[in-house]
């Protein structure tokens, strides 16, 4: 579950158009690098942090979708850690966790919510 943001703000990332389907991209906000993921099987989006929590590797954007029992996940394609794009935990059984983020699709523009007390 994504969790609640006191500080929103709703950053536009881009045009539907441009992301890959059943892929993800990367995009730096402030000192952040959010991963933004495309289900297009699905008809679902989510993000969450780039860097690989095990490592800080800046890599989630490029790994591999997929789920576990309907659960939405990104594998590091480093590391092969599972993780929930819905809540961030570490499906693979470690105390890793990403932070995810709200994603908004409107008039065919991407915008990810991120809490401004973040962004620097």
């Amino acid at each position: 579950m994504v969790s609640e943001i006191k500080n929103k703000e709703r950053v536009f990332i881009g045009p539907v158009s441009e992301f890959e389907k059943e892929g993800g991209v990367s995009a730096k906000i402030g000192d952040k690098q959010i991963a933004i993921f495309y289900f297009e099987s699905r008809n679902e989006w989510y993000a969450c942090d780039n860097a690989c929590p095990h490592t800080g590797d800046m890599v989630l954007s490029r790994g591999f979708l997929g789920d576990t029992n309907g659960e939405p996940k990104i594998v590091c394609p480093l590391h092969k850690r599972n993780y929930s794009l819905t809540s961030g935990e570490c499906l693979s059984g470690e105390h890793y966790k990403v932070n995810v983020y709200p994603v908004i699709v409107e008039n065919g523009s991407v915008y990810v919510e991120i809490d401004t007390s973040d962004k620097k």
